[in-house]
């Protein structure tokens, strides 16, 4: 999330009344997960385990629950919880702006889409041109839509991360700032669910085809040209390239990527990454043909015990 204009390190500190290290006028641009940061950004970091992590990475400014030395270059914002305050950040640039239309006069809807009945658009949507919005279709604020998208009866656009923290009191959610890019010629079927970034995009790629009652979890990329069939559920921060082919009821465990023209078949728990180029099948997912080999070995085994007299 990049924020409106250039902020300073005292500035943001003051947003969220901490304590900071560095340069008071040190720029910063905006926020992000640590998988998307870039030069001006600040990340979050509330556990020891992770704080080489976050200081090495290419944000400049380190919301931190710790004071350590800071490396050349970088900032830091001393603060004793920084998930809360990186929740305060997002409510402070990305506010919920509730609305009483059902679209959004701040929406922009290109020429020949249609809307059906009883959609929701909200704040600041972009529709290309030529696309069909089917009936009951909810497109939270921020969204991006291509041309000659098809997004059929029930599906739900920008739902919040399941991203939580545990708190002796419960669960804390970390709330999402980002949005959901659906790219050109794109096909959603009836039910399917696309959560929005924390602080990114959530991305279907040029061309993608999904099926009914898919479940995309936040800050995940889909590349162009995939097939996904019905009741997949991907993840947040997975990474789909180019023209994989994913069937029915497989499910994707996070921060994990599957290659280019990777093909997985019906109800394959995938939970590392794969080469592209390859078909892989069953739990957890493996080459297609290997994973058929062992289960025609464990069919043996009856018959290899039976002639070696165990029972």
């Amino acid at each position: 999330m990049k924020f409106p204009n250039p902020y300073t390190l005292k500035q943001i500190s003051e947003i969220i009344d901490c304590q900071f290290v560095g340069d008071s006028s040190f720029q910063v641009l905006g926020m992000n997960e640590i998988h998307v940061v870039e030069a001006g950004d600040i990340v979050f970091v509330d556990h020891p385990k992770y704080y080489d992590k976050a200081l090495d990475s290419a944000a400049t400014i380190v919301l931190i629950n710790k004071e350590v030395d800071c490396p050349e270059g970088k900032a830091l914002l001393i603060s004793d919880d920084p998930f809360r305050d990186f929740n305060k950040l997002t409510q402070h640039f990305k506010p919920f702006i509730s609305s009483n239309l059902a679209i959004s006069p701040s929406a922009k809807i290109g020429k020949n889409t249609i809307i059906q009945p009883n959609c929701f658009i909200g704040n600041n949507v972009i529709i290309g041109n030529n696309c069909i919005i089917h009936s009951n279709v909810s497109i939270y604020d921020d969204t991006i839509i291509g041309n000659n998208v098809i997004i059929h009866a029930g599906s739900i656009l920008g739902a919040s991360a399941f991203y939580y923290k545990k708190r002796p009191e419960g669960f804390d959610q970390l709330i999402s700032g980002g949005r959901v890019v659906i790219e050109d010629h794109v096909d959603i079927g009836a039910l399917c669910t696309i959560d929005k970034g924390v602080t990114a995009d959530t991305t279907i790629g040029e061309g993608s085809k999904l099926d009914n009652q898919i479940q995309v979890g936040h800050d995940t990329v889909i590349g162009k040209r995939c097939l996904i069939a019905s009741q997949v559920g991907i993840a947040g921060c997975v990474i789909i390239e180019d023209e994989v082919t994913i069937w029915g009821q497989v499910g994707i465990t996070s921060g994990i990527i599957i290659g280019k023209k990777a093909v997985i078949s019906a109800q394959s728990g995938v939970s590392k990454s794969l080469e592209g180029n390859k078909s892989y099948f069953g739990t957890p997912a493996d080459d297609f043909r290997s994973k058929y080999k062992e289960i025609a070995s464990i069919r043996k085994i009856p018959e290899i015990l039976d002639k070696l007299n165990i029972k």
